[in-house]
C-alpha cells in the first residue's frame, strides 16, 4: 500500500486534477480505480445511456471482508460547470493556507477520497462486505446514473443492508448535521390555449390569460400540509408565467407557467400530479409533470446511531437530524435499504473558488474510518 492512499488531500486533488462536468466518463473513473484495486475491492463500470447525448459511466466496487452486514458509500464522480472567475484553474487543485481548492473539492470529491482513505488506512479491520456505488450524473438529469447503477446491482444479486451518501451536509462545522431523508421534488408546466385575435373583436378571439390567472389563483391557494414531526411543510412555488406577446393589440393564442413542488413524505408525486391536474383542466389547459423523486425517511435508528457516534466520537458535536436543502440520489437508493447522508461543509458547493478545510479532509477521514470499522456490528 503506497502513502498516498492514506492521505485523502492527495487523494482530492487527484480526482480534482481529472476534469468532470456533468455527465462525467473517462480519466475520473480510471483514477478511482486505480486507488480501489489496490484495496482489495472488484471494481465494475459500465456505461450508460446515448453517446450522441451525453453517456454517463457508472462504477461499482465491491470487498469482502469475512462475516458481516455489507455496508456502501455512494457518491458521484461528476461536478457542475466552474463558470468564469476562478482564481486559479478549477480543474488544477491548489493548496492555499489550510485549504484545498478545486472544482469537486468539496461536492463531492473530497469526501470520496475521504472515503478510500479510511478504508486504506482501517485495512481489514473494516470487516463484512463494502461496495461503493459511484455515479457520473448526479449533477445532471440523474436518469443514466444511480438508477442505473441500481439495475446493474440488481442483475448481479448485489444488495447493501446499509448506505452512506457522501454529500456534503454539514453546515457551520463538519459534523453539525447528518440527512436522515430528503423531501420529494415535482415540476409542472402549464399550458393554456386560446384562439389569438384582435383586442377591439374579443368576441372573435378567445384570451388565454384570464384562466391561466385563476389557475394559479387557486394553486396559491392551497395549502398542502404544515408538516410533520421530521418535515418541513410541502410548498408550491410558481417559477415561470410566460404569454410572449410583444404587440399591444393582440390577443395571445396560448399562455403558460411552470411550477415545482417540494413536498414530504405526506404526498406522492403522483398525488400532486393529479390534484393540479384537475385544477388546470377544469379551466380548459393541460399539464405536464416530471418526478424527479419522491420523499423518503431513514426514521432514527441503527444507521443513524452509528455515523451520530462516529461524529461525536471525533469532533465532540452531537449532529442535527435534518430533512432540509434539495434533492440527492439518496432518494433512489432509499429503496434498497436505510439509507443517511454525512459529509463536509457545504458552504462553497456550486461557487467560484470552491474549497474545503485540509483539517475537514482529515477528520472525515477519520470519521469515515469508525464507521467502516465498527459498520459489522450493526445488526
Amino acid at each position: 500500500m503506497t502513502p498516498a492512499l492514506t492521505d485523502p488531500a492527495a487523494l482530492a486533488e487527484a480526482l480534482i486534477a481529472c476534469p468532470s462536468v456533468t455527465p462525467a466518463t473517462g480519466a475520473v473513473f480510471d483514477c478511482l480505480e486505480a486507488m480501489l484495486v489496490p484495496l482489495g475491492f472488484t471494481v465494475e463500470r459500465f456505461i450508460d445511456g446515448d453517446p450522441a447525448e451525453g453517456a454517463v459511466e457508472n462504477l461499482l466496487a465491491v470487498r469482502a471482508v469475512g462475516p458481516g452486514p455489507h455496508f456502501a458509500f455512494a457518491g458521484h464522480l461528476d461536478v457542475v460547470p466552474p463558470g468564469d472567475g476562478w482564481t486559479s484553474d478549477a480543474f488544477l487543485p491548489q493548496r492555499r493556507g489550510e485549504l484545498l481548492y478545486g472544482r469537486g473539492a468539496v461536492d463531492m470529491k473530497g469526501a470520496i477520497a475521504a472515503f478510500v482513505a479510511a478504508v486504506a488506512r482501517a485495512g481489514e479491520s473494516a470487516a463484512g462486505t463494502l461496495s461503493l456505488l459511484i455515479t457520473g450524473d448526479e449533477e445532471g438529469d440523474a436518469v443514466h446514473g444511480t438508477r442505473a447503477l441500481m439495475r446493474h446491482m440488481a442483475e448481479r444479486g448485489v444488495k447493501p443492508d446499509l448506505c452512506l451518501v457522501g454529500e456534503p451536509t454539514s453546515v457551520q462545522r463538519l459534523g453539525d448535521m447528518i440527512k436522515i431523508g430528503r423531501r420529494g421534488s415535482v415540476n409542472m408546466w402549464i399550458t393554456v390555449p386560446g384562439v389569438q385575435g384582435h383586442v377591439a373583436y374579443p368576441h372573435l378571439a378567445r384570451n388565454p390569460i384570464s384562466p391561466l390567472v385563476r389557475i394559479l389563483s387557486t394553486i396559491a391557494a392551497i395549502e398542502l400540509d404544515k408538516g410533520t414531526d421530521w418535515f418541513q411543510p410541502s410548498n408550491i412555488e410558481m417559477t415561470d408565467l410566460m404569454v410572449g406577446n410583444p404587440a399591444t393589440n393582440v390577443i395571445p393564442g396560448k399562455a403558460t407557467a411552470r411550477l415545482s413542488i417540494r413536498f414530504n413524505d405526506l404526498h406522492s408525486g403522483a398525488s400532486l400530479t393529479s390534484r393540479i391536474r384537475h385544477i388546470v383542466e377544469s379551466e380548459g389547459g393541460t399539464l405536464e409533470a416530471k418526478i424527479s423523486g419522491e420523499a423518503f425517511l431513514t426514521p432514527p435508528g441503527p444507521l443513524s446511531t452509528l455515523v451520530s457516534a462516529a461524529i461525536e466520537a471525533e469532533t465532540g458535536l452531537v449532529p442535527e437530524l435534518s430533512t432540509s436543502g434539495g434533492t440527492s440520489d439518496a432518494r433512489f437508493l432509499s429503496a434498497l435499504c436505510p439509507v443517511v447522508e454525512f459529509g463536509l461543509v457545504n458552504a462553497t458547493m456550486h461557487k467560484l473558488d470552491e474549497a474545503v478545510a485540509l483539517s475537514d479532509l482529515e477528520q472525515l477521514t477519520a470519521i469515515y474510518g469508525r464507521i467502516v470499522t465498527a459498520a459489522h456490528t450493526v445488526s
